[in-house]
């Protein structure tokens, strides 16, 4: 992984860029480099970074925080619970729509695929950017969740307003990172069905859109037209 060559924007290279010679992120290269003469690990090479490549540092309005990709074949495509087009909706990215569509009557779009959100500066994160094929949480505690805390840590520190949306316990986690008295948290359950529709109801995309204007800033549009 060379972060030279990689899709990650320019300001996120200029943010970070302490990050990229300590040495868990050394060490992480080399774990991912071993990983890669294993087997399949996903999101490909070139969409690792792909969440910071559709919404560059200054651009951050919005961030949502996952766990981990989905590690079947040709779903993960570097945006947080979105799916490459033309691949099927996981059950929790059904639930965000369906959230989404009660929320504020948005139709539930034919594709999973989140970057027109992304591309509007909405940060969709995973905690951990890689794992291997078919086998969940198996990048876990590798180095991704050092890097993935000092950017939520430098979003806190370096920019104002931002709304951070945590669902599920693990994203509630992250709340320590957040200076509160600069930036909004919404917390919610996890869109899991495993949740048993504790997720529903939250109406986070009216309320982050509300607190957005209450800034003087532009909404989100949340419609996929895809």
């Amino acid at each position: 992984m060379n972060t030279s060559t990689v899709a990650i924007h320019k300001s996120w290279k200029e943010a970070l860029k302490e990050q990229f010679s300590v040495s868990y992120f050394l060490k992480l290269k080399e774990f991912l480099v071993a990983e890669k003469s294993r087997g399949p690990i996903f999101p490909p090479g070139n969409r690792i970074f792909a969440a910071f490549d559709h919404t560059p540092f200054e651009n951050v309005e919005v961030v949502i925080i996952g766990q981990d990709p989905y590690h079947n074949r040709g779903q993960a495509n570097g945006l947080c619970f979105s799916v490459s087009t033309g691949v099927a909706k996981p059950p929790s990215l059904v639930n965000i729509f369906k959230e989404l569509q009660t929320d504020m009557g948005i139709p539930i779009p034919q594709t999973g695929n989140l970057e027109p959100w992304a591309d509007q500066g909405v940060l969709l994160l995973n905690a951990t950017l890689t794992v291997r094929e078919g086998e969940a949480g198996s990048h876990q505690g590798k180095g991704w969740e050092t890097f993935t805390d000092a950017v939520i840590k430098t979003i806190s520190d370096q920019k104002k307003g931002v709304v951070f949306l945590l669902w599920g316990r693990f994203a509630h986690t992250k709340e320590e990172l957040i200076d509160k008295e600069k930036h909004f948290i919404l917390k919610a359950a996890h869109p899991s069905p495993l949740a048993r529709g504790a997720f529903f109801g939250n109406k986070h995309f009216s309320k982050t859109n509300e607190l957005l204007i209450k800034q003087g800033m532009k909404p989100i549009d949340w419609r996929i037209e895809k």
